[in-house]
């Protein structure tokens, strides 16, 4: 059974480009598309008013905004599969939920109402941080929007050997039919720098040496069903959350990969899928790996 991708939409201008993304994303990879509005509208609508000829308000709403979605995802891609759902609960909640059956979901960087100031709004944070597959947050300038790069990037952890995001980047690069950048960045500790009796030789080289045997052993595995992608290693000194955000700038789609332990209800993020959720330049995919 083919799995759809989710995408949320709120009406807002940020749903709407993430509604773009999903549409060309479904289309890549031939696979239906469903939109998805939650609302809470029906626990504070008049019980009165319901029962009326009137329509309670917040439905007509939530048909205005659905249909608007449908009618632009059907002028982007008319080839694509769009169904809609309309569910009476709070976003975060009903794409969590959504997580659990489809094999990636989508959301804008801001949503409506109060949270619309922010780097990253509430919902695709929780999203990100929580959901049990790819949670894409739709984000970036114009070109990484728009895929004009042609480049997937992958930042490579230390545990990456046969994880979920490794395979979800290859993936992504050969239904693109692009160069896929995977990248892990290295750090020499200044003590290490200027004390040669704790490794002889060169601590530097060292320790790009062993940036280069990660990366070597984590693309391994996957790097042979996937023989039409260019794969381009990079090791790079510096935090990886900077190093990826600079690389960011020239991909089309940054993947990273997150823990997820049942036993933890909050957010399972680390500093480097956070920084780039709030400020990379392009799309961003946190790709879950169970511990």
């Amino acid at each position: 059974m083919v799995r759809p991708l989710v995408v949320g939409v709120d009406g807002s201008d940020a749903s709407f480009l993430a509604l773009d993304w999903a549409v060309d994303e479904a289309a890549r990879h031939a696979v239906p598309l469903r939109l998805v509005y939650a609302s809470r509208w029906e626990r504070y609508e008049d019980t009165a008013l319901g029962l009326s000829l009137k329509r309670p308000a917040g439905e007509v709403l939530a048909d205005n905004i659905v249909g608007a979605a449908v009618e632009r995802a059907n002028l982007r891609n008319a080839d694509v599969n769009v169904s809609t759902q309309v569910l009476g609960d709070d976003p975060e909640s009903v794409l969590l939920r959504e997580s659990d059956h489809v094999s990636a979901v989508i959301v804008g960087s801001r949503g409506r109402g109060a949270f619309t100031g922010l780097l990253l709004g509430s919902v695709g944070l929780a999203v990100a941080g929580r959901a049990h597959c790819p949670a894409i947050v739709v984000r970036g300038d114009k070109a990484g929007l728009a895929g004009t790069h042609e480049r997937v990037l992958l930042g490579v952890g230390d545990s990456a050997k046969g994880s979920e995001a490794v395979r979800f980047a290859f993936q992504e690069a050969a239904a693109r039919g692009c160069a896929l950048d995977a990248v892990r960045a290295w750090r020499c500790p200044a003590h290490e720098s200027t004390d040669h009796l704790l490794l002889p030789g060169d601590p530097e080289r060292y320790h790009e040496g062993r940036a280069s045997a990660v990366l070597d052993e984590a693309l391994e595995e996957t790097a042979g069903e996937f023989p039409t992608v260019r794969v381009r290693r990079v090791t790079v000194e510096g935090p990886a959350h900077k190093v990826l955000l600079q690389r960011s700038a020239a991909a089309d789609l940054l993947v990273i990969g997150a823990h997820r332990r049942d036993s933890h209800l909050g957010l399972q993020l680390g500093r480097v899928a956070h920084t780039a959720l709030h400020h990379a330049e392009c799309p961003v995919a946190v790709v879950p790996q169970p511990a």
